[in-house]
C-alpha cells in the first residue's frame, strides 16, 4: 500500500497532510514548487489542473482537499474520522469547501458581492457565516457533534486560515475551537513538517536569488 501526497507548504496541501497524520497511515509527501514543476507533463498526468494537493493511493488519484479528507476517512475507518451519524459531518464538510471558502477568498481578494447579486453566489456575508459557525460550536464540541472528524480537519482549517489572514472575525467560541484543533498531536506533527519544508524552500530560494510564493490548491 502506498500513499503519496503532492503538496506545497504554502497551499491547502497542509490540510491533506494533517489528515494523513490523523489516519496514522505511512505516507510520502512530495513538495512541488509553483510554476514549471506543477505544469510538468508528469504531474499534469496526475492532476490536469496543475495544482496541489493531489493524493495518489495505490495508483488511484484524489484531488481537492475536502475530497482527500473524506476519501481518507472512508478508506481508513479504523482511524474513527467519520461518525456513524453523518448528517452534521457532510453538512459542515461541504460548508467549508463551498460557502465558507468562497466567502473568505472573495474577502481576501478585496471584493464584495453587490446586494442585488447575492442570489448568484452560494454564500452570505462573512459576519453571517461566522455567526452560523458560532451558533453550532456553542452547542457542539466538534463540527460533527461530540467526536472529532475529517470535517474538523477540512473546515476547521478554513476557520484557522480565516483567523490567520484576517478574513474571518474572531469570536471566543471560534478561538476556543481553533485552540482545540491546534492541540491535536497529528496537527502539531503535520504543521511542524510543513514549516520545516517551507523554511528549506525559502532558504533554497534565497540562495538562488529569491523564491516564488503561492497559495494554489
Amino acid at each position: 500500500m502506498t500513499l503519496t501526497l503532492y503538496s506545497n507548504p504554502m497551499s491547502r496541501g497542509r490540510i491533506a497532510r494533517w489528515m494523513l497524520e490523523e489516519t496514522g497511515q505511512p505516507h510520502e509527501v512530495v513538495h512541488l514548487d509553483y510554476g514549471p514543476p506543477m505544469q510538468a507533463p508528469a504531474y499534469l498526468a496526475i492532476n490536469p489542473m496543475g495544482k496541489v494537493p493531489a493524493l495518489v493511493h495505490d495508483g488511484r488519484v484524489v484531488t481537492e482537499y475536502a475530497a482527500i479528507c473524506a476519501y481518507l476517512a472512508d478508506t481508513f475507518p479504523e482511524a474513527g474520522l467519520k461518525p456513524t451519524d453523518t448528517s452534521a459531518y457532510w453538512r459542515w464538510l461541504f460548508f467549508g469547501a463551498g460557502p465558507l471558502e468562497g466567502a473568505v477568498v472573495l474577502k481576501a481578494l478585496g471584493h464584495e458581492v453587490p446586494a442585488d447579486k447575492r442570489g448568484f453566489v452560494g454564500f452570505r456575508d462573512i459576519g453571517t457565516m461566522a455567526g452560523v459557525l458560532v451558533d453550532w460550536l456553542e452547542r457542539n464540541e466538534w463540527l460533527a457533534g461530540d467526536s472529532f472528524s475529517a470535517a474538523d480537519v477540512a473546515t476547521g482549517s478554513q476557520i484557522r486560515y480565516g483567523h490567520q489572514f484576517g478574513t474571518l472575525p474572531h469570536h471566543p467560541v471560534l478561538d476556543a475551537y481553533v485552540a482545540r484543533l491546534n492541540a491535536r498531536p497529528a496537527w502539531i506533527r503535520a504543521n511542524a513538517a510543513d514549516d520545516a519544508a517551507l523554511a528549506a524552500t525559502r532558504a533554497g530560494g534565497a540562495a538562488a536569488g529569491g523564491a516564488k510564493a503561492g497559495s494554489d490548491g
